[in-house]
């Protein structure tokens, strides 16, 4: 689906909202939905999804005009997708004939598929995500912003000032914490980036900052700066605050009151000057300084585009060699920017795309709580990490996320692998620690060919117990196929009544026998059962015994019990997870892939995906599946796609944007 984030809608209500569609009659397309389908969805779908009682999480009583119609694009995609899989609507409701619903699918291929135009979406401000400004102020001065804490080998802390004092960013509307456009700029937020600032300004002028401020002045201060000194100052934190080159007009009046200031007062107005730059909305907002006409789309700034790239890979603001190529006008050239994009993935910051976008993408915090040891917690964490790092970085095949040859494993993980925990570096651990955190070295998998790929990967497996939890990741996260909330008080698997011998899966047939579940559980529960032979430790049942002590006080599994066959909704029938995998990068190899596309677009560009998002999304799918193509194929075309490259602001929207941002002259 072009959504990247779950619905959690009512099925029920995504069919109502659809099946009115049968009905439109020959009127001019931009009016059909004022005209035809609104009095018809007030008809027969206001009682139950319109007003204050609304059902199933959607008001249809808002869509009142057509561009609010194609705004939601997601319940048409899903209501559309549910008729045509004949699973709305519900038994206990009239159905439609067949003729009916072509008429839907027919009317939502000719307005959300064939007619739509790749279009770079509305440009919205964006505040930096708390990361971002982490990396960002960095980058700015030379140094980091962390707390003095006496960590033990054993533990892991939160080092850094930013983190621990900005709010949690809450995922937009994509289901990454990078889509910020939402996000308001509160006094809270405010005065934490005000205490911030002043922090680094204080160390930057202490006696430990003196490098940093010789490096950013280029000179020698001696304690003290000239003039000349404080206003290049000046102008290079401007310039990197502001991620472009500026001319002195855009800081005059900071230079005039440097200028007036007296020797003796020339430090402290220089301080108060770097502030006024870095308390300004065009520091921790993306995009306000973007060139560009209104009310037309245009290609960005070179100073833009170097942003929003930078900001993809990095999470961090574009360095020195970008804002060069930037300011020359090279980097729009198709080769100087593949070349960089490909410099900048073989930079350590790249790292983030892992730390970040994979985190949010398959919510891999959840392993956090998997064990009190925070060393096996974190081993159990950075496995995953430092394996989609080396997928996104290192140029592999996409269809490797299912499954490869290699894994990242250290003394703490070793015990999965017994078959290949020979290949790892001897581990010596020091006098006096117990346990401490320790790096992933990479092997090959020879032995434990039962791991290749993201899926096994012990960590994913533990966060994920029983068939039910893995189904439903695997299907969203992997599949990109969005589920509705299940039904209330659907209850628990029964456990065996006395003289009854079932299977948990045996018992679980009966528990899903109610057909409204078995919508959702027929995608569900072949991928789950399909990982029946790991247990929730992430261990193999029958391949691996990594001599945990509770498991072995834990109810023995009886293997032979153990039923991980499959069969999917297309008709494919596995034996076990291998044969799962096969059809995975073989005949579902498409959905996967698109998700894959669909996840690495709405990171990059910070928002949700929308319909007019369709075009492109299609055109790097094609050329993916045509070439087998890589990671780094995939991050190429996402940099150098139309939304990225281009730009649509409305002539309303300088006025918008400083209204959102606080932001209310031009000048500074």
């Amino acid at each position: 689906m072009i959504t990247t984030i779950s619905k959690k809608r009512s099925s029920a209500c995504l069919f109502c909202a659809a099946v009115l569609l049968v009905f439109v009659r020959p009127v001019r397309a931009e009016t059909v939905y004022e005209t035809t389908i609104r009095p018809l969805i007030q008809k027969y779908c206001f009682s139950c999804h319109g007003g204050d009682d609304v059902s199933g999480d959607v008001d249809l009583l808002k869509i009142r005009t057509q561009q609010q119609a194609l705004d939601q694009f997601d319940v048409w995609e899903s209501a559309t997708e549910l008729i045509r899989d004949s699973v709305m609507p519900p038994e206990d409701q009239p159905q439609p004939s067949v003729a009916e619903k072509e008429t839907i699918l027919r009317w939502y291929q000719n307005r959300f598929v064939d007619s739509v135009q790749a279009h770079p979406g509305h440009f919205r401000p964006r505040r930096l995500s708390a990361h971002e400004f982490r990396n960002t102020l960095h980058s700015v001065f030379g140094f980091s912003l962390d707390v003095a804490i006496i960590e033990a080998e054993q533990t892991v802390s939160e080092k850094s000032l930013v983190m621990k004092l900005l709010p949690t960013d809450p995922p937009g509307a994509s289901g990454f914490k990078n889509d910020t456009s939402g996000n308001p700029l509160t006094t809270v937020v405010w005065d934490q980036y005000a205490y911030l600032v002043d922090f680094a300004i204080e160390k930057l002028f202490s006696v430990g900052g003196h490098p940093q401020l010789n490096r950013l002045v280029g000179s020698e201060t001696e304690g003290t700066l000239s003039h000349e000194q404080a206003a290049t100052l000046l102008r290079r934190v401007a310039r990197a605050a502001y991620r472009r080159h500026i001319s002195d007009d855009v800081i005059a009046r900071s230079l005039a009151n440097l200028a007036a200031a007296s020797p003796s007062e020339r430090q402290r107005v220089t301080r108060q000057e770097m502030k006024t730059v870095l308390m300004s909305p065009r520091f921790f907002y993306r995009g306000l300084m973007m060139q560009i006409p209104r009310d037309r789309i245009e290609p960005v700034d070179a100073f833009e585009l170097a942003e929003r790239i930078s900001y993809f890979l990095w999470a961090d603001m574009p360095d020195e060699e970008l804002m060069h190529l930037a300011a020359v006008g090279s980097l729009t050239d198709r080769s100087v920017l593949e070349r960089q994009i490909d410099r900048m993935l073989a930079s350590p910051k790249s790292r983030s795309l892992a730390e970040h976008l994979g985190v949010e993408w398959f919510s891999l915090d959840e392993i956090d709580s998997v064990s009190n040891n925070p060393p096996v917690a974190d081993a159990l964490k950075s496995q995953p990490i430092d394996y989609l790092h080396y997928l996104f970085t290192e140029g592999r095949p996409v269809l490797e996320l299912i499954d490869s040859d290699v894994a990242f494993v250290n003394a703490h993980t070793a015990k999965y692998y017994p078959g290949d925990r020979t290949q790892l570096v001897a581990y010596k651990k020091g006098k006096g620690i117990e346990v401490e955190r320790l790096p992933n070295q990479k092997i090959d998998l020879v032995q434990s060919v039962h791991r290749g790929g993201f899926l096994t990967i012990p960590g994913v497996l533990a966060m994920n117990r029983g068939p039910v939890l893995r189904g439903t990741w695997m299907l969203e996260r992997i599949l990109g196929d969005d589920l509705p909330e299940p039904p209330a008080n659907v209850g628990q698997v029964p456990s065996n009544r006395r003289g009854d011998n079932l299977t948990f899966r045996e018992r679980f047939e009966i528990h899903r026998s109610n057909t409204t579940c078995a919508v959702c559980h027929d995608k569900i529960d072949p991928l789950g059962f399909a990982l029946q032979y790991y247990d929730d430790s992430g261990a193999h049942l029958l391949l691996e015994k990594p001599g945990n002590k509770r498991r072995k006080i834990e109810t023995a599994v009886d293997v032979e019990q153990i039923d991980a066959s499959g069969r999917l909704p297309s008709g494919e029938t596995f034996h076990d997870f291998e044969e799962l995998k096969q059809i995975l990068t073989t005949s579902r190899k498409e959905p996967v892939i698109r998700n894959v596309v669909e996840r690495f677009l709405a990171y990059a560009l910070c928002r949700k995906l929308e319909y007019h998002d369709r075009p492109t999304v299609d055109r790097i799918h094609a050329k993916l599946l045509q070439s087998d193509g890589t990671f780094r194929d995939l991050i190429h075309e996402v940099c150098t796609c139309l939304p990225m490259r281009q730009a649509f602001v409305r002539s309303d929207q300088n006025r918008d944007s400083r209204a959102a941002t606080g932001e209310t002259t031009t000048s500074q």
